[in-house]
């Protein structure tokens, strides 16, 4: 399989795709992928969302709907570098928008996600700041599940699909922690 163009995601996909859990439409997934959460100030010529409370929640959709494929789209930008002040608590909800690919999400060490298989050679930044694999959607709807952690440690971090190869295809993004 790692020699071939065979993407991984896509066995992965089937197999966790009736995995139990909350589901979204394809429409409650755009909805999802566009809103700019309150207290973000969002700067599109910068492509980054800020946030300075202590408790942040952000929705990204993974391949989302009417998008770039092998992206994450949050407050209503393509893989965006998120801000957010040291010590907040972080809420992210992830939906997998793919059709036939699971995709995750991982708050790792920058350069974490410049490997082929980042869940085989990156631990996550921050504990509970990883959701490693959501399946395929079904006619249930698209998977959604939620991560929480603490940005304890200021410093650069990546974001990024710990599917092997899909950082490699664009599905990765900055995660800043500013002191």
């Amino acid at each position: 399989m790692m020699g071939s163009d065979v993407d991984p995601g896509q066995a992965m996909g089937r197999l966790f795709a009736d995995e139990p859990g909350l589901r979204v439409s394809v429409s409650e997934a755009a909805s999802l992928g566009n809103h700019v959460p309150a207290g973000a100030t969002v700067d599109r010529f910068t492509n980054t969302v800020t946030f300075t409370g202590s408790n942040i929640h952000l929705d990204v959709v993974a391949s989302p709907p009417g998008g770039p494929d092998e992206t994450f789209r949050a407050a209503g930008m393509v893989n965006p570098t998120i801000v957010v002040a040291q010590g907040a608590q972080q809420t992210l909800t992830i939906v997998n928008a793919d059709s036939d690919t699971a995709h995750g999400l991982v708050v790792g060490t920058k350069g974490a996600a410049d490997t082929y298989m980042p869940m085989m050679t990156a631990r996550p930044a921050f504990s509970g700041s990883s959701l490693w694999f959501l399946g395929d959607p079904t006619s249930a709807g698209m998977h959604e599940r939620t991560v929480t952690f603490t940005a304890s440690t200021s410093g650069s971090y990546s974001y990024y699909c710990p599917v092997p190869g899909h950082t490699q295809k664009g599905r990765v993004g900055s995660f800043v922690v500013s002191a």
